[in-house]
């Protein structure tokens, strides 16, 4: 699993698993998975690839690497659970600082474009524009349903005091750096 003090999609698992299941749930279900994990991985996408390497029979990770890792023929099944999915948007913004605001602009139209969502549709299941993604191969085409509810705000509010928590129960699985 992606350690979530260095990995997005770690904190995202973890912010997710607390907000669905309220923290004392929340914290048990780590606990639990905490005794089946070999080792927390600095990378989101580590965990998948050891998966289709055979290192480890599980791996957690996101989407896009999934679907990549077993289009590129690695022996997995991706499961998602229906229970929820942790996520984040990525976005775009232009600092009110930059030197170059003309360039700026011009990479964040380009940014929400429908030729850019397209690209995007490529490679990840959930893109901005409506009608513009397509099902990737291996993902499931109701991914969008799987989606948490996710409360953006309790998760940057409460980021340092449940990875001080996280790493107080679990830090000593963590790859070394």
């Amino acid at each position: 699993m992606p350690h979530p003090a260095s990995s997005g999609t770690g904190y995202l698992m973890v912010s997710a698993w607390l907000q669905m299941m309220g923290e004392d749930k929340g914290w048990a279900f780590m606990d639990a998975l905490h005794q089946n994990m070999g080792v927390y991985t600095h990378s989101g996408s580590k965990p998948c690839r050891q998966a289709g390497a055979g290192e480890f029979a599980l791996g957690l990770s996101f989407e896009y690497r999934a679907n990549k890792t077993k289009k590129d023929g690695a022996p997995i099944d991706i499961v998602l659970p229906r229970e929820g999915l942790g996520w984040d948007m990525e976005a775009t913004a232009i600092l009110k600082t930059t030197k170059k605001a003309d360039a700026a602009k011009a990479l964040a139209d380009w940014a929400v474009s429908r030729a850019a969502n397209q690209l995007y549709a490529a490679n990840f299941a959930i893109v901005a524009l409506p009608g513009v993604g397509v099902p990737l191969e291996f993902v499931p085409a109701d991914i969008e349903k799987r989606l948490a509810k996710n409360d953006f705000t309790w998760a940057a509010d409460n980021r340092e005091r449940v990875l001080a928590e996280w790493s107080r129960r679990y830090e000593a699985k963590a790859e070394k750096r």
